[in-house]
């Protein structure tokens, strides 16, 4: 019986001393979260400048049809994917990476396809808008890499002793990066 009480008050005195870690993980669980909102939120961002930008080249007189459609279809798509905080495994971060890829894909095609308009390239409103896409193109980055960051500092902590044990306890599990797409280590080649 005195062995029994030993290990309970060692146990009290452990746990009071280091407080299991569950505000810890509570907190980086948190931090975890707001990262993914700023990630959503610069997606967003994206999503709502294509409209004005579609608008904007659909103004250029014989612009390709089929060019447009692929941005609205490709917009559609990805606002369609939505990700839940909890739910950010691997697969699923694939599968909004996947969404968001074509997207960024269907605005590469149409940028491109807008040099054989030297109107529309003059037109200030749609340099501007350019210049906002290529702006939050970048911010999009910085989210990642900063939600990239939170995940680890998560996952690190979830995963180190003692904390896994009152992890697996309290439901605290691994959360998934994003990953560079298949093929990004290799450098493009550039022909003229």
């Amino acid at each position: 019986m005195k062995k029994i009480f030993f290990y309970l008050i060692g146990f009290i005195v452990l746990a009071s001393q280091s407080s299991c870690g569950y505000n810890t993980m509570v907190q980086k669980d948190e931090t975890v979260e707001t990262a993914w909102a700023n990630v959503q939120n610069a997606y967003q961002r994206r999503a709502d400048l294509i409209p004005n930008l579609v608008n904007t080249v659909k103004g250029a007189a014989n612009f390709e049809r089929e060019t447009l459609e692929s941005v609205i279809n490709a917009r559609a798509k990805a606002t369609s994917v939505q990700l839940n905080a909890d739910d950010l495994t691997p697969e699923n971060l694939q599968r909004f990476q996947a969404a968001q890829n074509e997207l960024g894909g269907a605005l590469s095609r149409l940028l491109v396809t807008v040099e054989k308009y030297p109107d529309l390239k003059a037109n200030q409103n749609f340099l501007e808008l350019q210049a906002q896409l290529e702006g939050t193109e970048n911010r999009i980055s910085v989210e990642r890499r900063k939600f990239n960051e939170a995940v680890q500092d998560y996952n690190t902590t979830v995963r180190s002793f003692p904390n896994n044990l009152m992890a697996g306890i309290f439901g605290f599990e691994r959360k998934g990066h994003f990953q560079a797409d298949p093929g990004a280590q290799q450098a493009p080649t550039v022909q003229f």
